[in-house]
Formats: structure tokens, C-alpha cells, sequence
């Protein structure tokens, strides 16, 4: 092979594949070049110069820019199975994701780590594993599965294994707890992913001291622009729920921009259709002033670089020939895309051999009664989760609610609703309860599967009666989302894989999430993704206050609080 990259190269023989007449973004000068490219194999092998191909395509002067990374995701979040998120981004442009697959190991643990393994060796992008860390991801939730130090040290070397995934339990790192060390010992001189929201002063020093890398939890201008300064990556995100872009695209000029990436984390079917995928975020950061050059930079090479990916993220010779050509360079509009020197079509993913998911039910849980969500107090005051639209942290609100009986009520009319996590891993029935602001609900309760990060059950209603009625649908479906009003199901999605994942193609997800994005509004609420915003209100490491089924947690002391 390398003999024929030389002769390739040299012209002495056709290239396997040319691109003519495109104009290549140069990402280290930051213009646009002219000039054939030419590739052998996976390989390209020359540029800037002319050559003849055996086969040929006229790119009819659109623009090439290299294949999209994004920086962090989870791909159960976008709720199909790996090889249908491989479908539904990589015509998109996005070549190569790195995941962290902790939602299926929550639940399910070497077995969901082994399947998206196994189906990483399958996809036709590049799809990289990293090594669960926080498996729990705190000790304040009851998760379905645990992963030490042990079970992930014997995956380090795995082909598609880059390093340890976002370490969260940034306390446990503080407080040298034994088994956090253990990890980060463990891979050191790996890569190491962050996860540190807000994070600041010696806290972070003692962080970053212990090799971690990156942060995708970064959402103001100052909190990124000191991690900048301390070495650390800042991978910007937007996601269906986390839309951090706005307040960070500032960070991004061609100085800066070696040392950041883009990352989606959490984004369903219905936003990737609608919206894009990481080509949203390039054409959203260019729209909000960005310099253009360094957007692709960040979108490619930095987040190449910043992984330890050094053969992608330039058009240059020896790269891999992972190309994506424009129609227009400031709005993104992708119109081809190469992965491996070939061009994505819908016959590429019929050579796929993926794994089989598991079929078997997760909700081990037995049917609820109403009664069970009821919250006995001595008074009508009590902490309140409030929603901050747009983000995943959350203000630790008081309130009055209403008080008769000796409990406290959801007060719907003053948009007080109640919420509750029942554990569904048959470990002990725990039930959470509190109270919430922000959902609108007038009526009726919507309840979910997908709860970050220990993936209990989740539902949040305007009374007791509709809340054990969708959970109890829920049980049914194996998992998902429901939405119920007046003793009805209104609307639903089957997420049947660990709670987590529909087994159909991302087409019918879409839709099913149009129907219940369609009933939520009516029942009154205002936010664009409620279920997703549902699933982050039980992740006791963004801050300020969260809900697990061991009940209402103080994020920034850690603690358990009297609700």
C-alpha cells in the first residue's frame, strides 16, 4: 500500500479516486486553495497540484473542508441504537464520535459496554469509545450495574478504546476517594475526559493535576476562558436541552481555536433532522460572528488533536480521505460526504454486520399505586428544582406549596408540580419525591426512563393519579416516554433497550417524538424538549439542586437535604 500512495502521489500511476475542481479550506492558513485531490485507498496522497484518477469526481467548485468530530456524545440520548445514530450523522458530515456509552452501562454494565464495542467495529464513521468511569455516577442514586477499576482496565487497548470517559464525581477526585484515584491511576498517560460544571480556582487546578483533559460542561464566557488558560480543552455544546453556543462562541478566534471542539452530548433524531448535527453547530457559532476558519478548526483538526487522532482533520496528504464538499462555506451546507476515500450512500450501510440488542425488559419494578407519591411534612415550605430553559443546571429554588392533610400537594396553577424517582434496577423500590418549577403542566404528568445517570424512572405530574398511570405505562412499554392527561395516555415512545433506545429506524423515532412534543404542548408546557429536561433533573453532579430516588440533593454541598 505504501508503494502505491508513492506512485499515486508522484503521478506515476492514476490515483484510486480525485477530486476536481474544489476549493480546499486551507485550516492552517485559514484560505481557499485550488487544486486537484487525490486519493489511494483511505488515504489522501496529494493536493495542490493536478491529477488523474481512476475514478473521478467534479466537486464543480464547492468547498472541502474535513470530515466533522463530534467531541462528546452519548449515543443512547439521540434514543436509537448506535448503527441508526451512525445512519442519521454521517450524511451529515459528522465522520468520527467519540461516545461514552455510561446511560446503557448504568443499566446494563459489561454487557452495554461490550455492545457498543462491538458495534463501534461496525459503523461506517469512526465511532470511539471511551471507558465508562462513573459507573454509578455518584453514591447519592441507585444505579442498575457498577464498574471498577478492574472491569474497564482489561478494555484499555481495544482498537476503537481511546482513554477513560468524563470522570463526574469531581467530589470523589477532591476528597481522594480510593476508587476515583484507582481509575485515574489506572489510565494515566491516557486520555482522560472532564466533566467539571463550573469548576474554578485551586478545585480545578487539583483536577486538571490529575490528567484530565477536557470539559463539555463549560456554560460562560469566564469559566471558559480560565479553563482555556489552565490547558484545559473546552468542547463547546449544544444539544437539544444544553445550548451552550451563544454564551461561547466568543471563545472562538484562530488563536484559541486549537484547544476547543464541538460536542452535541445529548441530541435527539427530531433536532438532527430538523436542525444538524455538528454542521449545526458550525453554521450557528459563523452566524454568531465567528471567525470561519477557525469554526472548521474546531470542528476537525482541534478536536483531532485534542484526542490523540493525528491521521484526520486536514486535507494534506497522509490524512485520512474523511472530505465533506460544501455548496456554502458560511451556512454549511454539506452535499457529499467521504469516509475512508468513499462516498457515504445509503448502500454503505448495508454492509454493516452489527450486533443484536438485547430484548430482555430493564424495568424491574413492580406497578405503582398513587398513593405512593404522596410527600407527609410538617409545613408547607420546601426546596424547589427550577428549570433554566437552555441548560441542564438548575436553581435551587424555596416555595410554599399547598399544605393540608399533613403533606404537601403539586400547585399547578403557580407552575409547582410534583416530581418523583422510582428506582427500576429491582434493587430496593426507593421512592424520591419533591417538587419542581418550570414544566407548565396544567394537568396531567409526563414520566420517563431516561434519567441521567443511574436511568431511574422519572415522572413529574400535576397529581398523583396521572403520575402512577404513566409510570405504570412505562413498566408496560419496557421503557421511554409517556405523557398522560385526565386517565389517558396521551402520547408515547417505546425506548424497549435498557430503557433507553427504540429498535426502530430514527425516521419513526422522529415522528413518535413529534406526536408527544404535539401533546405536551397542549397539556401546557413551554419547554422545547420536556422529556429530555426531565431526564437531567436526577444528575446529582450539575449543579444546584437535583432529584434521585434517595430524594432532593444539594449539588453544591453533595448532600442529601431534608425536603
Amino acid at each position: 500500500m505504501l508503494e502505491r500512495r508513492i506512485d499515486q502521489a508522484l503521478g506515476r500511476m492514476p490515483a484510486d479516486l480525485v477530486i476536481r475542481n474544489a476549493r480546499v479550506l486551507d485550516l492552517v492558513t485559514g484560505e481557499l486553495r485550488a487544486g486537484d485531490i487525490a486519493i489511494c485507498g483511505d488515504r489522501i496522497v496529494g493536493t495542490l497540484d493536478s491529477y488523474s484518477g481512476m475514478r473521478e469526481i467534479d466537486a464543480k467548485g464547492r468547498v472541502a473542508v474535513p470530515g466533522f468530530i463530534d467531541s462528546h456524545v452519548h449515543c443512547e440520548s439521540t434514543l436509537v441504537v448506535p448503527g441508526e445514530f451512525d445512519r442519521c450523522v454521517l450524511p451529515r458530515g459528522t465522520t468520527t464520535a467519540i461516545c461514552d456509552p455510561h446511560e446503557i452501562c448504568n443499566v446494563l454494565g459489561l454487557e452495554g459496554l461490550k455492545y457498543f464495542l462491538d458495534s463501534a467495529l461496525e459503523t461506517a464513521m469512526d465511532l470511539r469509545v471511551q471507558l465508562s468511569s462513573c459507573v454509578p455516577a455518584t453514591n447519592l442514586e441507585t444505579s442498575g450495574a457498577r464498574l471498577t477499576v478492574d472491569d474497564l482496565v482489561p478494555h484499555r487497548h481495544h482498537p476503537k478504546v481511546i482513554g477513560l470517559a468524563e470522570f463526574m464525581n469531581v467530589p470523589g477526585v477532591l476528597n481522594k476517594d480510593p476508587e476515583c484515584l484507582d481509575k485515574l491511576a489506572a489510565f494515566e498517560g491516557q486520555h482522560i475526559d472532564g466533566h467539571a460544571p463550573l469548576l474554578s480556582g485551586r478545585s480545578l487546578n487539583a483536577y486538571l493535576a490529575c490528567g484530565v483533559r477536557n470539559c463539555h460542561e463549560t456554560t460562560n464566557l469566564k469559566e471558559g476562558r480560565e479553563k482555556l488558560s489552565k490547558g484545559m480543552q473546552v468542547l463547546i455544546r449544544e444539544g437539544t436541552v444544553s445550548k451552550d453556543l451563544t454564551a461561547l462562541a466568543p471563545l472562538i478566534n484562530e488563536f484559541t481555536s486549537p484547544f476547543l471542539g464541538f460536542c452535541t452530548d445529548d441530541r435527539n433524531p427530531l433536532d438532527i433532522l430538523e436542525e444538524g448535527h455538528v454542521d449545526c453547530l458550525v453554521r450557528r457559532a459563523i452566524a454568531l460572528g465567528a471567525p470561519v476558519a477557525a469554526v472548521y478548526r474546531t470542528a476537525s483538526w482541534s478536536a483531532a488533536r485534542g484526542f490523540g487522532l493525528r491521521d484526520r482533520g486536514l486535507i494534506a496528504p497522509g490524512f485520512l480521505a474523511d472530505i465533506l464538499l460544501l455548496d456554502d462555506l458560511e451556512t454549511c451546507a454539506v452535499s457529499m460526504v467521504l469516509r475512508n476515500g468513499r462516498e457515504v450512500t445509503a448502500e454503505r450501510f448495508e454492509d454493516r454486520t452489527l450486533p443484536a440488542p438485547s430484548v430482555a425488559n430493564s424495568m424491574q419494578l413492580r406497578p405503582v399505586e398513587a398513593r405512593q407519591f404522596a410527600v407527609p411534612a410538617s409545613g408547607p415550605s420546601a426546596p424547589v428544582i427550577g428549570i433554566v430553559p437552555g441548560k441542564i443546571l438548575t436553581e435551587h429554588l424555596q416555595a410554599s406549596l399547598i399544605y393540608r392533610d399533613g403533606e404537601r400537594h403539586a400547585d399547578p396553577a403557580n407552575d409547582l408540580l410534583k416530581i418523583c424517582i422510582v428506582e427500576r434496577h429491582g434493587r430496593n423500590g426507593n421512592i424520591g419525591r419533591g417538587f419542581v418549577k418550570g414544566f407548565g403542566l396544567l394537568h396531567g404528568a409526563l414520566a420517563s426512563s431516561v434519567g441521567h445517570d443511574s436511568h431511574n424512572v422519572c415522572v413529574v405530574g400535576s397529581n398523583d393519579e396521572d403520575m402512577a398511570l404513566a409510570v405504570n405505562r412505562l413498566i408496560e412499554l419496557g421503557g421511554g416516554f409517556v405523557a398522560v392527561q385526565g386517565g389517558v395516555v396521551g402520547a408515547e415512545l417505546a425506548l424497549p433497550f435498557a430503557g433507553l433506545m427504540s429498535l426502530d429506524a430514527f425516521e419513526d423515532v422522529r415522528h413518535k417524538l413529534e406526536a408527544l412534543r404535539a401533546a405536551v404542548r397542549l397539556m401546557g408546557c413551554p419547554l422545547a424538549d420536556p422529556f429530555l429536561q426531565l431526564a437531567f433533573l436526577q444528575l446529582p453532579v450539575i449543579p444546584h439542586l437535583k432529584i434521585t430516588d434517595f430524594g432532593m440533593v444539594d449539588v453544591d454541598r453533595f448532600a442529601l437535604i431534608d425536603s
